[in-house]
């Protein structure tokens, strides 16, 4: 059950594609590795790539229809192993024995331009680290940032009232500048402009096809973000550290570990980078996905808005003091999140060998989950594609699998800002309801791109009607 003894091999090849950092990394099996699981490999070259981009969970329900929940796929680049249920996904988040490598199973997407951030960390390195980046999401923080979403967010609905427009590119502009008040405590405006469209060119080059910083390619215009955001990061540290700022970024500075030491201004900058990207997209995909299903069921709007006016007047935002209140709304995100998982799956890579499903899987194997998969699985969600928030009252979800709605992941890598985005969604929609319905034109159904972040592709034209 031991890691193969050949990791030394894997030094240049590691070293050479994903930098200095990763030579510790196994490399892929060679494909005979996996043979003895059953699967297909798809196209020469590009294997299955197109057909999980093109329509990612009529894909994983065709494989797991012909071969079971336990295949093996090829597809982006090399082999892997999809497992699914939420046997298979308390197994790989949970890690009991420690077998399954976060970094390395994201690193080859994420680590040219978001390196060392906290979902690219294993085991004792990510635990010290993530305990010092959990005071920025305590309940003092979390105060402050509230009140900067509240105040933000107002302004904004404001703009859109009474009109119809692409909701999908003004809730990711929103975000972008809630980020940068909330996170970095600067303000709306050019420099915040400059910090958004570095982060903007980082996440597009991540998924980008060209993975040399090439000039006039993605991954070259996500390079020059990152050597900005870098710079404007390290400069800034020393300042943060001497001041009261309450933002998350201040919070980061100013905190030491066990032993009384400052975190490394290296470090604090791979862990902004890495916490804004986490951030913005996700909620962006995730409210995007709430608006569209609250539009095409209007009777949830009128249950919503009945409970949010009970704990705040309209229009006048909600205190974090008064969040816990709003449980139906809780739910009613919650079940967006199980429609249209943000993260639709989770790459690991097997450091042991371990087996799974009556297969003996080999360390140096890449191994995916898929919330997504799961999210639609009838025996555990009743008519899975029904918009249904009453899934997650406390009667019917205490009696699901804990391992059956992952939407944050699980185990040490639960999402660290998770309450952040409930807080977000709720005052978010808390300013919408009270004072707006949400409307589509009749008959409208707009196609989803799941990979590698679920969006509409025409933008989700939705109207604000002034109640």
């Amino acid at each position: 059950m031991n890691a193969p003894a050949n990791i030394q091999q894997t030094k240049n090849w590691s070293e050479k594609r994903f930098g200095p950092d990763t030579r510790h990394w196994l490399p892929r099996n060679s494909d005979s590795a996996i043979d003895h699981i059953p699967g297909e490999d798809g196209m020469p070259i590009i294997g299955n790539t197109l057909e999980q981009l093109g329509d990612y969970p009529a894909f994983t329900r065709r494989m797991v229809a012909k071969y079971g929940r336990v295949y093996r796929n090829n597809s982006f680049g090399g082999r892997s192993v999809a497992l699914h249920g939420p046997e298979a996904n308390e197994l790989v988040m949970f890690d009991r024995e420690k077998i399954f490598s976060s970094e390395q199973g994201w690193g080859p997407v994420l680590n040219l331009l978001f390196p060392r951030g906290l979902m690219l960390m294993d085991f004792e390195k990510h635990r010290a680290d993530r305990k010092v980046l959990s005071v920025a999401f305590k309940p003092e923080p979390m105060r402050h940032y509230a009140d900067s979403l509240n105040e933000g967010i107002r302004d904004r609905i404001g703009q859109w009232s009474g009109k119809t427009f692409k909701f999908y590119p003004a809730i990711k502009e929103l975000t972008l500048d809630l980020a940068a008040t909330s996170f970095l405590g600067i303000p709306f405006g050019p420099e915040a402009d400059k910090v958004n469209k570095a982060f903007v060119d980082m996440v597009q080059a991540s998924i980008g096809v060209v993975r040399v910083p090439m000039p006039f390619t993605a991954m070259g215009r996500g390079a020059r973000g990152r050597a900005y955001l870098v710079d404007y990061f390290g400069k800034m540290v020393p300042e943060r550290r001497e001041g009261t700022g309450e933002d998350m970024f201040s919070q980061i500075c100013r905190t030491r570990d066990d032993n009384g030491d400052y975190m490394s201004v290296e470090a604090i900058v791979d862990h902004m980078n890495f916490l804004m990207m986490a951030a913005h997209d996700t909620i962006t995909s995730s409210i995007t996905t709430l608006v569209w299903e609250l539009a095409r069921n209007p009777e949830w709007q009128d249950r919503l808005r009945e409970e949010m006016l009970s704990v705040a007047p309209a229009g006048e935002g909600v205190g974090h003091n008064s969040l816990g209140q709003l449980e139906m709304t809780e739910w009613a995100f919650k079940e967006a999140l199980r429609l249209v998982p943000p993260v639709p799956s989770f790459p690991r890579r097997a450091l042991k060998d371990f087996e799974y499903g009556g297969y003996r899987i080999p360390a140096g194997t890449s191994v995916g989950v898929s919330p997504a998969y799961t999210h639609m699985m009838e025996e555990h969600w009743p008519e899975p594609q029904k918009f249904d928030p009453m899934r997650f009252s406390p009667e019917v979800a205490r009696e699901r699998h804990k391992y059956a709605w992952v939407p944050f992941g699980g185990g040490a890598h639960m999402c660290l800002g998770l309450h952040f985005a409930y807080m977000q969604a709720k005052i978010f929609f808390h300013h919408v309801i009270t004072t707006h319905r949400i409307t589509v034109a009749d008959g409208y159904a707009p196609e989803w791109q799941v990979l590698p972040i679920p969006r509409p592709k025409d933008g989700l034209t939705v109207s604000f009607v002034p109640l």
